[in-house]
């Protein structure tokens, strides 16, 4: 069999990197010879993450504080990247979330929902936040990183949901974000091909992490609420999604094995998307 050409040594920006999901895989892309920069908006806790990275021997990774939504603050953060790295080979958009409030307490407006629970209770400051996070959390970081792959190529892995593919009830502001991000993705992978540069997509189905926790899990962080048990429901495995589930799909797209792989979201997502309900 050929030998798989994957991740190993290739230079990676992951921002959000100590979050949930995101955490996961850049331990994942280390232990598979990635160099990181862990980037995150709180350089405390990316230092804190790296530490405890180290401890497990996976010492090709850097912490670097990072806002997404400042020009300045990546410009800084590729500097410092570049003194340690010398090259940016790879970047990964994990930043990204939702907020309540973008997040309408009502499913559906009927007569005895009050007007506060449905969407006209939305803010625009709601919808501006979780926007701004997830659609222009990705293009800054593109606009700044992507700029060192002109010199030799690279790969984009963009995170998206299953919000894009089909609205979501609750999530409105975070749905028309994820569906931004699916969007830009094809036009960055058209715009950048002749530059040796491929742009894709993961999207996740349902993984328990901080923004979704109070959706999908009542209090005691076992039982799912009536959202959760709908969510399963339409999932043919019948299961949330754990982390490691995202590994081998990131590191695929990725590698060099997908090097006519571009503009594509792949779904992660136990079949969510292909199942009707019936």
């Amino acid at each position: 069999m050929k030998k798989t050409n994957g991740v190993e040594g290739k230079v990676m920006v992951i921002t959000g990197a100590a979050g949930v999901l995101c955490s996961s895989m850049t331990e994942d892309m280390l232990r598979h010879g990635a160099k990181v920069a862990v980037l995150d908006l709180r350089g405390d806790v990316a230092k804190k993450f790296c530490d405890k990275l180290i401890k497990k021997g996976l010492k090709n990774c850097i912490p670097v504080e990072a806002n997404v939504l400042d020009r300045d603050s990546l410009e800084a953060a590729k500097k410092i990247i570049l003194k340690k790295f010398k090259r940016i080979d790879v970047l990964i958009n994990g930043a990204g979330g939702n907020h309540p409030k973008g997040t309408t307490p009502a499913e559906q407006m009927t007569k005895d929902v009050k007007l506060e629970d449905t969407f006209f209770g939305l803010t625009p400051e709601g919808f501006e936040f979780v926007n701004k996070l997830n659609l222009i959390g990705t293009i800054l970081p593109c606009q700044v990183f992507c700029k060192e792959m002109l010199k030799k190529g690279g790969a984009v892995l963009n995170f998206c949901s299953m919000a894009a593919y089909q609205p979501l009830t609750k999530v409105a502001a975070y749905g028309a974000a994820k569906a931004g991000i699916m969007n830009f993705t094809s036009f960055l992978a058209t715009h950048l091909a002749p530059m040796g540069i491929r742009v894709n997509a993961l999207a996740p189905g349902f993984f328990i992490t901080d923004q979704n926790r109070f959706l999908m899990m009542e209090k005691d962080g076992k039982t799912p609420t009536a959202r959760g048990r709908k969510v399963l429901a339409k999932t043919p495995m019948r299961k949330f999604g754990e982390p490691s589930d995202l590994h081998g799909a990131a590191r695929f797209l990725l590698s060099d094995e997908a090097s006519f792989v571009t503009g594509v979201t792949l779904p992660v997502d136990g079949g969510f998307v292909c199942y009707s309900g019936v």
